[in-house]
């Protein structure tokens, strides 16, 4: 079956997206032992970009390394600069190794780190720890 000829004289117009400037917000870092997770925020906490050492390709223990969350750092941080973002407010979460590396980071991008606050959840003797490792 042949198809019907297109009229030609209408076009469909589309809005053009804005994109939203967003001059500061905050900065989730989670470092776990397995991985680090990085998430810009605008002010009210909708997501802006993020980024993961396993996203970027690291796998099994390199994903831990303060190097994969250095990468990811800047790579979110490049993604960001996009809407504007140069004022940040850091909240760093868990006990991994790449907390110091991704927070250097971004000051090597250019955004000016104004607070950083540690916001590891803290038991008050709730659950039982797990057993002792032996190596």
């Amino acid at each position: 079956m042949a198809k019907a000829p297109a009229k030609a004289g209408k076009k469909k117009s589309f809005k053009k997206k804005e994109k939203k400037v967003v001059p500061m917000g905050v900065v989730y870092i989670q470092a776990t032992f397995n991985n680090t997770i990085i998430t810009f925020t605008d002010p009210l906490g909708n997501v802006l970009a993020w980024s993961s050492s396993g996203s970027l390709g690291f796998r099994g223990s390199r994903k831990g390394t303060p190097f994969a969350a250095q990468q990811a750092s800047l790579t979110a941080a490049n993604k960001v600069k996009e809407y504007g973002f140069r004022v940040a407010e850091v909240r760093v979460s868990g006990p991994g190794a790449g907390r110091e590396s991704a927070v250097r980071a971004l000051a090597t991008v250019g955004i000016e780190v104004r607070q950083i606050k540690d916001t590891t959840p803290i038991p008050h003797n709730g659950c039982r720890p797990p057993k002792r490792r032996r190596v």
